[in-house]
């Protein structure tokens, strides 16, 4: 009987199955805290499976805005943080609340709106006319209002358009969603939305609305993953093997390819470009 289930071991070990798994012990995994425009946009979908597949380690998502997966890193409540609001994360990478900060995918975040467009955004010089059209006209405008990377972004710019960093006038829509909640919200309600080009494309059609602005620098969007440092916790609390295992897939050429191929179909761009 022995020798007949090392036979098996050794059979599943060609096929590329982890020895853990063959061997039926427990499958490592760690905890991901993630923004939730790598999820909307189905990226995750398209490069974890091989992760798992090669390591055996099992990935689980919750997918909330960068500020709260940032904080979950901070409390220790995640293993490793996906995020993109570059200001907060390189400010707990100072406090040793995180680190290893490596970015790996960008794109731009758009201003979108209904297409009869009533505050004129289409024909902005830039990002920050855009916002200022839009508040002069108090159109409806949706913002997911929830420290999210994107909320972050856009506070910025509403501060670099000389206006309050949270808008207030009466067509202001706070949803405390997701980007692709929030996306919905605004095609129903026909209002503008800051979003990131990725969530953007994958909620269009429900969304129906068009994105005005162009690659302005200051919709940058850089994705970063980030470690949690084990020496904070407990023995045990931090997966800190599975994470840095994901962290180093995550920018590998093979895995940087598949980010450079997905959402680019009938002759259109990526949703993300890897970053070297």
């Amino acid at each position: 009987m022995a020798s007949r289930f090392h036979a098996l071991l050794v059979c599943l070990l060609l096929l590329g199955l982890p020895a853990a798994v063959a061997a039926g012990a427990e499958a490592p995994e760690l905890l991901l805290a993630t923004t939730t425009s790598v999820r909307d946009s189905g990226l995750l979908d398209e490069i974890l499976p091989p992760f798992t597949t090669r390591t055996g380690i099992r990935v689980r998502v919750i997918a909330v805005g960068s500020g709260a997966a940032l904080e979950m890193g901070r409390r220790g409540d995640a293993d490793l943080v996906i995020a993109h609001a570059p200001e907060s994360e390189a400010k707990l990478v100072a406090e040793g609340a995180l680190s290893e900060r490596r970015p790996f995918a960008e794109n731009y975040f758009v201003i979108a709106g209904p297409e009869a467009d009533p505050a004129h955004v289409k024909g902005a010089a830039n990002a920050v006319e855009a916002i200022q059209r839009i508040a002069a006209a108090k159109a409806p405008f949706a913002t997911r209002g929830d420290e999210s990377g994107t909320h972050q972004r856009e506070r910025k710019l509403f501060e670099q358009a000389g206006l309050p960093p949270e808008p207030n006038w009466p067509g202001v829509l706070r949803t405390g969603a997701g980007m692709g909640q929030t996306l919905q919200v605004a095609g129903e309600k026909r209002a503008y939305v800051l979003s990131d080009d990725a969530s953007f494309r994958a909620f269009r059609a429900r969304s129906d609305l068009v994105a005005f602005s162009g690659p302005d620098p200051s919709l940058l969007n850089v994705y970063s993953v980030l470690l949690v440092p084990a020496g904070r916790f407990a023995a045990g609390r931090i997966h800190a093997h599975e994470a840095r295992a994901l962290a180093e897939y995550l920018v590998e050429p093979t895995t940087l390819e598949r980010i450079a191929r997905f959402g680019a179909e009938r002759g259109a761009p990526p949703l993300f470009r890897p970053l070297p």
